[in-house]
């Protein structure tokens, strides 16, 4: 993050202040340099931070500076404290090294859920029954994170949950639908549908939030809507359960974000995430029990006992669900650390990921023509996001804030 030094045209701003306010002795007025149609707050006089000296910031478009002043008794606290330097953790030290674990951490967990989810279809096919399991492991996680206090409980409230529940069912639908294609097809192919997301993404921003999307996002997502369609002309495992049901989880997931951003609240992401979680469960079981629950207690799991034993039926669903919540949670956390456009590339290498290992492991045969439309769906979606995130990027407004008198930070927010 870039920092604020000096500005083009501030000598000449500062000498325009009065002479005569300054013989009185007054607070001289805080100037700087801001391009036209910028509005600009000034206080008292601010102290310059030693670290700006080399530093500078192009600043376009219209802006906002905010300085935030303190009294000179605060600014001589600080002065005087500044010499006490804290001892920096690891992750004060090394950044790039943690987050490139937060980053690691997601793709190993989200490859090993993806393997392990498939396999248990191997021996238990019943989709809705899986998706339960796994929304009930994470909701139990959170449960019990929650006793120790890790994290503290945020508090809930009618507000909020009014608020959080159409994200819950758009998540329960998005999150069984998805288990239902994987349980159909093969990962790969079910990963390279879901690349799709992106579309129906852009198409809801523009004919239901009514926000024009550019003319060359509309183009970067054709590689993603060709590739699709060339690898599902040739896949060896489709069907359409499975092509049906990773399209409905592309729209599901694409109204979950549209109520996420509706869904303002002052949450940390891990209560936020374990709130959708129960409600999700709750909107999960209804259907499970209804479409899949006569043919569980007949010979569903009497088969699957029979065939891996109760404990390892068992702990296969445990461990499942824990890397499904934990992969989601650590994906929530890699968000937090990075910035969009960091996030949209990684989000793509994790599919390109999870559809090699998958290939390798399961020794799903694919077609050439198959193999070609993957790839350029991936790479339309790589396209798709480095422009989106670079988008994002120049929405953003910078906001300059003065700290304790002596150093200063600067921020951005959207407008």
């Amino acid at each position: 993050m870039a920092a604020l030094g000096t500005t083009p045209g501030a000598a000449a701003a500062a000498a325009s202040v009065p002479q005569r306010q300054r013989r009185r002795g007054a607070s001289s007025l805080a100037v700087a340099y801001a391009p036209e149609g910028a509005r600009l707050v000034s206080g008292r006089q601010l102290r310059a931070a030693p670290v700006l000296a080399s530093s500078s910031v192009a600043l376009s478009g219209p802006v906002r500076l905010r300085f935030l002043c303190v009294a000179p008794a605060a600014a001589a606290s600080a002065s005087a404290s500044a010499g006490e330097a804290k001892p920096q953790g690891f992750a004060e030290r090394y950044p790039t090294l943690v987050t490139g674990f937060f980053f690691f951490l997601w793709y190993f967990l989200n490859v090993i859920f993806n393997i392990l989810n498939k396999k248990i279809f191997d021996y238990f096919p019943y989709p809705y029954f899986v998706s339960v399991s796994h929304l009930f492991v994470g909701v139990l996680y959170c449960l019990i994170g929650w006793s120790f206090g890790f994290p503290k409980r945020a508090p809930m409230n009618s507000t909020v949950l009014k608020q959080l529940v159409p994200v819950a069912v758009c998540h329960a639908i998005g999150h069984v639908t998805s288990t239902v294609s994987f349980a159909a097809v093969a990962v790969s192919f079910a990963h390279t549908i879901k690349a799709l997301e992106p579309f129906f993404s852009a198409s809801a921003s523009q004919f239901i939030l009514g926000q024009p999307v550019p003319l060359t996002l509309w183009l970067s997502l054709v590689p993603v809507v060709v590739g699709v369609s060339v690898a599902s002309l040739t896949e060896l495992s489709f069907n359409w359960t499975g092509f049906i049901n990773a399209m409905i989880s592309n729209i599901s997931f694409t109204y979950r974000s549209i109520y996420s951003k509706k869904a303002m609240t002052d949450m940390d992401s891990t209560n936020l995430y374990a709130y959708i979680s129960i409600i999700a469960l709750f909107v999960c079981i209804p259907p499970a029990i209804i479409i899949e629950g006569p043919q569980l207690m007949q010979h569903g799991f009497k088969d699957a006992i029979a065939k891996v034993g109760l404990t390892k039926l068992i702990s296969n669903f445990f461990v499942v669900g824990l890397f499904y919540h934990l992969y989601n949670q650590v994906a929530t956390n890699t968000l937090e650390r990075v910035a969009p456009l960091s996030h949209a590339i990684g989000n793509v290498l994790k599919r390109v990921f999870v559809i090699g290992f998958s290939i390798i492991v399961f020794g799903n045969k694919i077609t050439t023509q198959t193999g070609i439309g993957t790839s350029i769906a991936i790479a339309g979606v790589a396209l798709y996001s480095f422009m989106k995130a670079k988008i994002e990027e120049e929405k953003r407004i910078p906001q300059v804030h003065y700290l304790n008198g002596y150093s200063m930070r600067v921020s951005f927010i959207k407008p």
